[in-house]
């Protein structure tokens, strides 16, 4: 077994975790997803679920991590069994399922930054160079390429010389991208509008259900809980570094971020929509082929009918290129992770990994049905991957996993027996409401004339398809749940 490495310091583990959870979810989803729902009175449960959800669950990720020193796979056997290994199994497939899909959208964005740089989206309608960026097929697959090949040459180099300096970068240079995207947004004619929107709360939607469920979907993606990712960046905390305040930072500076993205994006739109006959609210919350209204469909437009709009254009781009990237890293860490628990050595799984990801991304690259498919059926499973964790922490003992595991030696706070009623009672609740809410709303939206039937497993957003894939990855998985495990703890020992 390879030398395991550490990070360096606290803000180099910070760094990374933040660059884990900033993504593009919170400059394309967040926007949309708040303007859904009433815009300011989203933001009360989206908080609350920050606290109710994802903290908790980021702290159980860390706290597995840091005291297993194995990624999900092998951490699950570890903590409460080894006939529990196919339950990380299924986290880190789910992962790596998003991960090949991923690599697409980054792909995406380093193409529209290069684009606005070079002038190809002056003058031109969002729908139709999109159509002529995705009907090309070459394209997506070159710059998917071009992007899984940059993100598994950082995890190549290791955790220090790579996921570090490399988040050390992006991070702090994320956030001035987005900081001069504020302050040009708010400079804009009519930028209030967007204020008022984004912080005027509609108070009658607080009681609209379908507002909580999908401020916990938000949150829960937003922050990367119960991925595995901040489970596979525990491994390298050193002994005596902080889990507790480690997570609630991760937890509130996703969130921060997210508020200076909807700074920038709400009041650009209710500035510059109406110079294009548009509506504000009803571009924010245009969906577009693979979710891509906003980002890909309307910003070049916009921000094209103010003076020094393509810089700023490059400017969204570069940063939506290196949210990407930072929390690909993590993604393709965690599975290179796995591989090296099992005794491949960094640099033979990486090159595994790579090609893997590469070969498995293209049919997202080229159908957009595909990639819509793979994203509703593994986003909803990042629900079930949240469940597993918690269900862990219930059959270890949840007592005694807060006791033993969490609150260690090194911990600048502690945390009390409310992390235990979270984790066995409101998680699990959370948990079943949601999962519920998707499988109705899916059995919904399959209704529809030109839809498949709701138990189709290749529906684009059936119902259908999530029972279809998850199950077959869960049965492979419970079938060789003891060849894993017993390769992963032979070569730990």
């Amino acid at each position: 077994m390879e030398k395991t490495e550490y990070f360096t310091t606290r803000w180099a583990l910070l760094l990374a975790a933040l660059g884990m959870a900033i993504g593009t979810g919170n400059i394309w989803r967040f926007p949309r997803i708040a303007a859904q729902n009433g815009g300011a009175v989203f933001l009360i449960p989206w908080i609350i679920f920050l606290f109710l959800w994802s903290i908790p669950l980021l702290i159980t990720e860390l706290t597995i991590g840091k005291s297993m020193r194995l990624g999900p796979v092998g951490a699950f056997g570890k903590l409460i069994g080894k006939r529990y290994t196919w339950m990380g199994g299924f986290v880190g497939f789910c992962t790596m399922a998003i991960m090949f899909y991923y690599s697409v959208v980054m792909g995406w964005c380093v193409k529209y930054f290069i684009a606005s740089l070079s002038g190809e989206l002056v003058n031109i309608s969002g729908m139709d160079y999109w159509n002529y960026f995705t009907n090309t097929r070459f394209q997506p697959i070159l710059f998917h390429f071009i992007s899984i090949t940059i993100g598994a040459l950082i995890i190549y180099r290791g955790v220090v010389r790579g996921i570090e300096k490399t988040n050390k970068f992006l991070i702090p240079s994320l956030l001035v991208l987005i900081i001069i995207g504020v302050i040009r947004a708010l400079t804009l004619p009519n930028a209030l509008k967007g204020l008022n929107f984004f912080f005027n709360p509609e108070w009658s939607r607080l009681f609209d259900h379908k507002v909580w469920l999908d401020a916990l979907t938000q949150s829960a993606w937003s922050t990367g809980a119960g991925w595995g990712l901040l489970l596979t960046y525990g491994v390298y905390l050193k002994k005596r570094e902080d889990i507790v305040l480690n997570s609630f930072i991760t937890g509130l500076g996703n969130n921060s971020a997210s508020l200076l993205v909807g700074l920038m994006i709400f009041p650009a739109v209710f500035a510059l929509a109406p110079q294009l006959g548009l509506i504000p609210k009803e571009v924010l919350e245009y969906t577009g082929p693979a979710n891509t209204g906003l980002a890909f469909i309307w910003i070049p437009g916009l921000f094209a009918k103010f003076p020094g709009g393509s810089i700023f254009t490059a400017i969204f781009f570069l940063a939506l290129s290196f949210a990407a990237l930072s929390s690909l890293l993590a993604m393709i860490e965690m599975v290179t992770r796995i591989l090296m628990d099992m005794g491949v050595s960094r640099h033979r799984a990486i090159i595994m990994v790579w090609v893997t990801a590469f070969v498995l991304g293209i049919p997202s690259a080229i159908s957009l049905g595909f990639f819509g498919n793979q994203d509703w059926a593994w986003g909803v499973g990042l629900m079930v991957s949240g469940f597993f964790f918690a269900l862990a922490v219930i059959i270890y003992g949840a007592k005694n996993f807060r006791e033993q595991l969490v609150n260690q030696i090194g911990n600048d706070i502690n945390i009390g027996k409310w992390y235990e009623y979270l984790i066995k009672y409101i998680v699990p609740l959370e948990f079943i409401v949601l999962i519920i809410w998707w499988f109705w709303q899916s059995i919904g939206w399959s209704k529809e004339p030109e839809s498949l039937p709701w138990w189709h497993p290749f529906g684009a957003g059936s119902l259908g398809t999530c029972i279809f894939q998850w199950a077959i990855v869960i049965i492979l998985f419970i079938i060789l749940n003891r060849t894993i495990s017993n390769r992963i703890f032979s070569i730990e020992k």
